[in-house]
């Protein structure tokens, strides 16, 4: 009896041990795997090289720091960020997904650039019940269809559509404001979406929409929409056209000879490309792309000075973002103390973190709080104009006709 007693009782005392930490550690995982969609080429390639590059240096970060602390195996592991090129295509960016959760078992998705790409890759996240995380994802629609695992710290249409005028109106008197309208609208869900909030939001601060035209994706001959814009007696510009879309639009514009005062052109001037292929021409125009390399939160100094070291120059627009969703992956992970998906997820909702971006929390529908920025392209460069509290440089307007451009730039504008 006393032998089965004491046989009994180191049972017990091995089940216990296999229970602790210091077993537990026996079974810590490699890495983190983290899988990201980005468009590496195609039409949007410009901005998802930017995103793959802020990924890439925020899980550096992370690791250098020792990994993320995990409870449930009391250790650091690292974060392994797994990349496959979606070539821009929606199809292939739901491919992606199922390929990063089947055979890499991936606790959190990464989007890329572009927000059909996003629209895509949102119903494949809550089927796989895999957290998905996307910047440079700006259509609010799959926001609002019930989604439980989509979270996107990033400006959204609304941000987007009255962070314009509101800019506008607090920069210029009233009697200087480009107040005839015209919207260059692209034919997709985010196209038709943004136009609505523009022309809303445009007659209650004190604008009006002279003109709509629609072009597909794509396309190569914009000069009967210009000249419509030219018509109509356009003051402000407004669009999103994707990288090469832009800036076929603008070097015909030039070709045209015909300046708006002033346009916006949200995501085509988010890349390099822009300046490099555009010159003078892509100069004046306002975007919106989620951050600029001088906003003085913690952390941005070091991407400034890899990003430096790497490429010559600050960091673009989209590597902010994409840092900033690294580091509420890792601090979610933590606070989760599991690689639960559900749990991470959770996590991830109850968001409240100071980010390279600025502060970010989240809403029920997983839009993210977050500053919407308004840049100027000046001399080439992306300039931050607004909030005013951030602003690296003044406003410049009217836009100058593009046949003066060279002669402007030469005076020091």
């Amino acid at each position: 009896m006393k032998r089965c007693i004491l046989l009994i009782g180191v049972l017990m005392a091995a089940l216990l041990l296999s229970l602790s930490p210091a077993v537990a550690q026996n079974n810590v995982p490699e890495s983190i795997k983290i899988g990201a969609t980005i468009p590496l080429t195609g039409r949007f390639a410009g901005g998802g090289i930017q995103v793959e590059r802020g990924y890439r240096y925020g899980v550096d970060a992370i690791n250098a720091a020792g990994g993320v602390y995990v409870k449930e195996y009391d250790a650091r592991i690292p974060l392994e960020l797994i990349v496959l090129d979606d070539e821009s295509n929606p199809v292939t960016t739901v491919s992606n997904l199922e390929d990063l959760y089947v055979k890499e078992d991936v606790v959190v998705y990464l989007g890329g650039f572009g927000s059909d790409l996003h629209a895509a890759a949102a119903a494949v996240a809550e089927v796989n019940a895999v957290p998905y995380l996307g910047v440079a994802f700006a259509v609010l629609d799959p926001h609002l269809q019930g989604f439980e695992y989509l979270f996107s710290p990033f400006p959204k249409s609304p941000n987007m559509s009255r962070g314009i005028f509101e800019f506008l109106n607090a920069t210029l008197d009233e009697d200087e404001r480009p107040t005839r309208v015209g919207i260059l609208r692209e034919r997709t869900d985010w196209g038709i979406e943004l136009t609505g909030f523009w022309t809303e939001d445009a007659a209650e601060f004190g604008y009006e929409v002279v003109l709509v035209r629609e072009y597909t994706p794509g396309s190569s001959d914009f000069t009967d929409a210009i000249l419509a814009m030219r018509d109509a007696d356009v003051e402000l510009m407004l669009s999103l056209p994707s990288p090469p879309d832009g800036i076929t639009i603008f070097t015909q514009m030039a070709e045209l000879n015909w300046t708006p005062k002033h346009a916006l052109v949200i995501r085509a001037p988010d890349a390099p490309t822009w300046s490099s292929n555009l010159g003078t021409k892509g100069d004046f125009v306002t975007l919106i792309p989620g951050w600029h390399h001088a906003v003085g939160f913690e952390g941005v100094d070091a991407i400034n000075e890899r990003h430096i070291e790497e490429l010559g120059r600050p960091a673009d627009p989209q590597v902010g973002p994409a840092y900033a969703l690294i580091q509420i992956i890792a601090d979610s992970i933590e606070r989760a103390g599991t690689l639960d998906r559900a749990a991470v997820r959770d996590a991830i909702a109850a968001t409240d973190l100071q980010t390279v971006i600025g502060p970010v929390t989240f809403n029920e529908d997983g839009t993210g709080n977050v500053i919407t920025f308004i840049l100027q392209v000046q001399n080439g460069r992306p300039e931050l104009v607004w909030p005013t509290e951030f602003a690296t440089s003044e406003f410049l307007y009217p836009a100058p006709p593009f046949s003066d451009r060279v002669t402007t730039q030469e005076g020091g504008s």
